[in-house]
């Protein structure tokens, strides 16, 4: 059977550190701005998964976010075991952070989607899909004009990665 081409790029996505510019992006990405707008998806497959279309209207962010501290330390002093316990500071996953940035960010748009596109020992990179509502592009559309109506949809926990965090998924 015939792959698509998406299939393939798919496939080179499960070993990025193979591509052979990936060393350079990664050093790029860490020198530049921590919310960058990018005029095309780095993985257009997800991309299109998720919702984007290469119309006017869609916008892609790439949002660079700190790994780690997400945990209150341990208490040294006495105190029975059952008082000790790590309570997470934080109860948002790292992608529902990305996505509530990016639409701080960019006023006028809403997030649709969001997906990871890589991660090093410092930080994790996501691109995250916003749609301008104003666009008669969009308003015409009958497959996205439902977000038309709908405004901070991050901010709101509607998102795919509110909802998973939320335990609603």
């Amino acid at each position: 059977m015939v792959k698509s081409m998406y299939e393939y790029i798919r496939k080179a996505w499960h070993k990025p550190h193979e591509i052979s510019e990936w060393r350079k992006r990664l050093v790029e990405w860490r020198k530049s701005k921590a919310i960058v707008r990018v005029e095309k998806p780095t993985r257009l497959d997800r991309a299109r998964e998720l919702g984007y279309k290469a119309k006017k209207g869609f916008v892609v962010a790439r949002v660079r976010l700190a790994r780690g501290g997400r945990r209150r330390p341990r208490r040294k002093k006495g105190r029975r075991s059952k008082r000790q316990t790590i309570h997470k500071i934080l109860s948002m996953n790292y992608r529902w952070v990305a996505e509530q940035r990016a639409e701080r960010r960019f006023k006028g748009l809403v997030v649709l989607n969001s997906y990871e596109i890589a991660k090093d020992g410092e930080y994790y990179w996501f691109e995250v899909i916003l749609v301008d509502p104003t666009r008669p592009e969009i308003k015409a559309d009958k497959n996205i004009s439902w977000i038309c109506s709908v405004k901070g949809r991050a901010a709101r926990g509607l998102t795919s990665a509110a909802r998973k965090a939320r335990g609603l998924r």
